[in-house]
């Protein structure tokens, strides 16, 4: 008797732990479910300001990009771009070349300045001009300055040649002044006027004039 009714006891035990786990949610089972039923789940994406915003700053960049290939086309035409140069510069195997007026507002370093065959050169300034020659080491050695009312040359010596280069037509210094012509005329009524003395080997007069 007594066996028995434990072996009830334990079917009955049985039973509840079976109904129990029956009663319990398996979440494997329920996703298994849903799948088999055709539940469709949202796509994850943007939606709502999100996109707007999107779309606003694609415009916005498109914009941009259209603007500033339209800016750059306007300088290469204005500028007058072309593979030789740009506008009146046109770069070749000898150098740069100008043509036309030409200004410079900062300083200006070449090695050689030339015009063109037919044309001269020539350098126009509101003040003067000034040419300045320098050595090694930075210091002033020459100096010519055009200016409205005089010319100026400050340099150890001056000299004016021939048209062959061969010959020294004048020459100054600190020490004398040399004409190297076969014939000094002067011009002037009142002649020349010598504060010292002078050193000379002839003095004539002018054919069938007087000597005084």
């Amino acid at each position: 008797m007594d066996r028995s009714t434990s072996l009830d006891i334990e079917a009955l035990k049985m039973t509840q732990e079976q109904y129990i786990l029956a009663a319990q949610p398996n979440p494997l089972h329920q996703r298994g479910a849903s799948e088999c039923s055709g539940q469709v789940y949202p796509a994850v994406g943007i939606y709502g300001w999100r996109k707007r915003c999107l779309y606003f700053f694609i415009l916005l960049l498109l914009v941009t990009m259209i603007v500033n290939l339209a800016l750059t086309i306007w300088i290469l035409k204005v500028m007058n771009f072309t593979p030789d140069g740009m506008g009146n510069l046109r770069v070749t195997k000898e150098g740069i070349r100008l043509e036309g007026v030409s200004e410079f507002l900062l300083p200006l370093y070449v090695k050689e300045i030339q015009s063109r065959r037919d044309s001269p050169l020539i350098l126009q300034s509101d003040r003067n001009v000034t040419v300045n020659a320098r050595n090694d080491q930075g210091q002033l050695t020459g100096q010519l300055t055009v200016g409205s009312e005089m010319v100026e040359a400050q340099c150890q010596r001056f000299e004016v040649k021939s048209a062959d280069g061969e010959r020294v037509l004048f020459s100054a210094d600190e020490e004398e002044i040399s004409i190297g012509t076969e014939k000094l005329k002067v011009t002037g009524d009142e002649g020349v006027v010598f504060s010292h003395s002078v050193e000379t080997s002839h003095v004539r007069a002018e054919p069938f004039q007087d000597l005084k």
